[in-house]
This record gives C-alpha cells, sequence and structure tokens, in this order.
C-alpha cells in the first residue's frame, strides 16, 4: 500500500511558480554579486564519505546526517555543510594553487532537523569561501561582500558581530569538564536565560562565573564594548574584545554602522570557527540568514593547515521573505497563443519561433479547433491569439 506517494518527506518542499522564479532570481542576484568580487563558482557532490565530516571539531553531528552505504558498503552522507567540502577539495586538489583562493557555492545541504522546530531538512545556501588569507583585511572584504549582498536581497536586516575566542576565553577559567562547556556554550546560543543561570548556580562564585553569566546579555551598539571590558579575565579576552571594536569602529566608516550590532554572545555550533564571527537577521524569520565566520584550523583537518573565512546564505529563506513582502517575481504574462490550423502544425512551430527570437512570450496552443484555443486564452489572460494556416489570423483580447 503506497502510504507516501503523495506527499514531500518531513522538511521539505516543493517550489511552484513565483516562488521558483523568486529563488532563481536570488541564486542569480547572489551569484552576480560574489562573481563581481573575484570568486569563483564551485559544487561539490551531494554525496561524501562519512569521513569526510567525522572529526571532533566539525560540530556535526552523526544524528544529523542522512546517512547511507554505497555498492561497497562504505557510509556515505547526503551533503550537511558546504564548507568541509570546500575544505577538502582545497587540501587535496588545489594544493599548489596560488593563494588566497575565492570560492563561490549555491548548492543543497541536508540535515535532519529536530522535530517541531520548524526547521527544513533541505537548505539551499549560497556563500563564499576565503581560503589562505587571514587579518583584518580578509575579514572585512567578507564581512563587507556578505553586506553587500544581502543588502541586493532584502534591505532591511541586522548584522551582529561576535568572536569565538570571547566566550573561549571565560570558558577557560571554569573548573569544569569540556562537556559541560559544551552545555553552557549551547544554552548561551539559544538566550536561555534562566537554564543558563542554573547551571552557573551549581559552581562556587567567581568572577569567571559572573562573567559567563553576562555574557549573553553582552549586546548592543558601541557602548558593549565598555560594559565588556569589565568581564575581560585575562590577555586572552581583553585581545578578542579588541578585534571585534576594530571590525566595527572599520564598518562604521564604511558607512554600515546602522546595520551593526555586538554580539559577545554570537557562539555559533560549529565549532571550527576560532575568531570574527557574524550572523545576519530579518524580521519575520526567526534563525539567522546567514551565519559566518573565520575557521583557520578546519584545513589542518585534512592535513593541510591555513587560514579561511566565510559565510553561507539561507536562499530558501530570503525567498519566503521577499514572497513575505509581496516582492517575489511574477510569472511573465504570455504575449501571444499561437494556433496551428489542421495540417499547418510545424509551420505554426516555426513561426512561434520566430517570434521568441523577436524576445516575445509565444506559447503553442495544444487544442484541436479555434474554439477551444479562444476559450484557453481567455481563461490565461492572454491578450492575443495567432492562428497559422495558409494566412496567419490575429485575434486581440478585445474580440476573445
Amino acid at each position: 500500500m503506497k502510504k507516501y506517494n503523495k506527499i514531500t518527506p518531513e522538511g521539505t518542499k516543493d517550489l511552484l511558480f513565483e516562488e521558483c522564479l523568486t529563488h532563481r532570481y536570488v541564486e542569480r542576484l547572489l551569484a552576480n554579486v560574489f562573481a563581481c568580487h573575484g570568486f569563483h563558482e564551485i559544487v561539490t557532490p551531494g554525496l561524501e564519505f562519512f569521513d569526510v565530516f567525522h572529526f571532533d571539531s566539525s560540530a556535526i553531528s552523526q544524528e544529523c546526517m542522512y546517512k547511507m552505504t554505497d555498492k561497497r558498503g562504505r557510509l556515505v552522507v547526503m551533503r550537511p555543510d558546504s564548507t568541509i567540502p570546500i575544505a577538502r577539495v582545497t587540501a587535496t586538489n588545489l594544493q599548489n594553487q596560488s593563494k588566497p583562493l575565492r570560492f563561490y557555492y549555491t548548492q543543497h545541504i541536508y540535515r535532519n532537523a529536530p522535530g517541531l522546530s520548524g526547521r527544513s531538512d533541505e537548505i539551499m545556501q549560497s556563500g563564499i569561501e576565503l581560503i589562505g588569507a587571514s587579518g583584518k583585511r580578509a575579514d572585512l572584504e567578507v564581512i563587507v561582500t556578505a553586506i553587500e549582498a544581502l543588502s541586493k536581497c532584502v534591505p532591511d536586516f541586522r548584522m551582529e558581530l561576535g568572536h569565538a575566542g570571547f566566550f573561549q576565553a571565560i570558558a577557560e577559567q571554569l573548573p569544569i569538564a569540556d562537556h559541560w562547556k559544551e552545555d553552557i556554550r549551547a544554552t548561551i546560543e539559544a538566550k536561555n536565560y534562566a537554564s543558563l543561570d542554573t547551571m552557573l548556580d551549581h559552581l562556587e562564585p567567581s568572577a569567571a562565573v559572573d562573567a559567563m553569566r553576562k555574557l549573553p546579555r553582552l549586546f548592543g551598539g558601541k557602548e558593549v564594548f565598555e560594559e565588556a571590558a569589565a568581564y575581560c579575565l585575562n590577555d586572552k579576552a581583553a585581545e578578542t574584545l579588541d578585534y571585534v571594536r576594530q571590525i566595527y569602529e572599520a564598518l562604521t566608516v564604511l558607512g554600515l554602522g546602522d546595520r551593526i550590532m555586538v554580539d559577545l554572545g554570537l557562539v555559533q555550533r560549529n565549532d571550527y570557527y576560532t575568531n570574527i564571527i557574524f550572523s545576519a537577521y530579518v524580521e519575520h524569520f526567526g534563525d539567522a540568514i546567514l551565519t559566518g565566520g573565520r575557521y583557520d584550523n578546519l584545513l589542518a583537518s585534512f592535513d593541510s593547515p591555513m587560514p579561511a573565512i566565510g559565510f553561507a546564505m539561507n536562499v530558501d529563506a530570503i525567498t519566503r521573505v521577499l514572497m513575505d513582502k509581496n516582492k517575489g517575481k511574477k510569472i511573465p504574462d504570455v504575449d501571444i497563443l499561437v494556433h496551428g490550423e489542421d495540417g499547418y502544425e510545424i509551420k505554426a512551430l516555426n513561426y512561434a519561433a520566430n517570434l521568441v527570437e523577436q524576445n516575445l512570450r509565444c506559447e503553442n496552443s495544444v487544442f484541436a479547433d479555434r474554439e477551444e484555443t479562444l476559450e484557453y486564452a481567455r481563461k490565461m489572460g492572454i491578450s492575443r491569439v495567432d492562428f497559422v494556416g495558409d494566412t496567419i489570423e490575429t485575434v486581440h483580447r478585445i474580440n476573445l
């Protein structure tokens, strides 16, 4: 008995008509921005070996991967991430290429989302990776490119800046096991103040506990830097805070200050982030629409250590936002419906092809007679019908 032949798997959906057009429009828009900044397109396989993602700092759990076996019994997964496969390509095929390497991609990732989370299992992502470059110039280029790309699609957004090292610097001062630190990190990521306070209440009072308790509340404009300075317990924390300040001030000079917020409680799931991290949000969409950051240790997992930074944008989410704001792409009207009389079908097809070459949208009638053709034109709002026989007879909407 076919139970599931009329539905899609949980976390997936069909794209129809205007939504599909808008989706493709966003993809092309982003690709053009990335290409204009010197990034080159890359496509990685939809199937990868499980081992590509199975290392300590990947932060992609086995539970969230779609797994299967190939014909030789080897464990493979549907691509759950785009950055890690690009790191694999760089380490294996592009070692001798001049650095830095500039990649952009638009491709699906697949992850088992938690039940009732409302998140998709199949997500179209578009993003860039700048590999083999470190320092403030590289960080600023990637962040500014992210802002430009978002501005082309959804002008009303907020970018949040943080630093992976700030949380790490505080966590190092806590006398607890690594798994407990990870639980605290996940709680901060969710901005669950109550759970965080409950966890920290089990620890002896200290400056580190106070700093960790305050961390998710260190959010806002430039005033955050002064407030956060009181919680810099060591040189590492002070250095990370100063670096975020430098990036923030540079973006302000570029005139982007009104889009930027500081969030020192920004602690991304992907543990391979090592330095500056950033996320972007738009109204009426709960999750980040863009996430990114520096991941200088990732390439070492493929025996090819080098610095890198990048970001990924959720194309599905951007499409949804545009559709909700009635800014989606509309299906263009058909200019002419062409009907071939009996015995003139090929002539009609050639005639329609000539119209298309004139940049007219032309649809061929598949109906048997004129009455059905005209009725179809009325229903579809097609303003002109051309009947092809010995001669061409044109009927306009006023006569339909």
